[in-house]
């Protein structure tokens, strides 16, 4: 594997790309505290979508607090506008296990019932241990389980390898 990393905003204005013919359908756009966020909000740019942007955080809606605890800065999840029938397009920014996104799907769904949701993520890593395949990816980075992607931000977003 090459250590070059392409730049993440070159590969959220090719996500950005890939999302806008669902921008069609009036989606609100939804990212996952933190790095989620990050890449929602430049894709929310990006796509000039007219609907609110929202965030919102998984920590109590986690399966593994025996392994990791719960995270000491749990903010409240902001989803400014009625999900119940709606398109939504959940972002994320590095997808391995799935269940981060499972996570956000019971969150969500505690806010009611959208039509559809579509996995945006800007990396994916693969390493699956749940069902969950994004729609669209910048970045796919098979990665060795001793290896780590994390993004950093948020006013200049990068990605940086290391080793866990």
């Amino acid at each position: 594997m090459s250590n070059q990393i392409p730049d993440p905003e070159s590969l959220i204005l090719a996500m950005a790309k890939d999302l806008a013919p669902a921008t069609s359908l009036d989606p609100i756009m939804i990212g996952i505290h933190t790095g989620g966020v990050w890449v929602a909000e430049r894709l929310y740019t990006e796509l000039n979508l007219s609907s609110s942007l929202g965030s919102i955080n998984i920590n109590f809606y986690r399966d593994d607090f025996s392994r990791i605890g719960l995270h000491p800065q749990v903010s409240a999840s902001e989803i400014p506008e009625n999900v119940e029938g709606r398109h939504l397009i959940l972002v994320d920014d590095v997808l391995q296990t799935g269940r981060t996104i499972r996570a956000a799907l019971n969150e969500i769904f505690s806010y009611g019932r959208p039509d559809s949701v579509r996995l945006a993520v800007l990396v994916e890593r693969g390493d699956r241990e749940l069902p969950i395949q994004p729609d669209v990816v910048g970045l796919k980075l098979p990665l060795a389980a001793h290896q780590h992607i994390k993004l950093t931000g948020p006013e200049t977003l990068a990605l940086a390898l290391g080793e866990r």
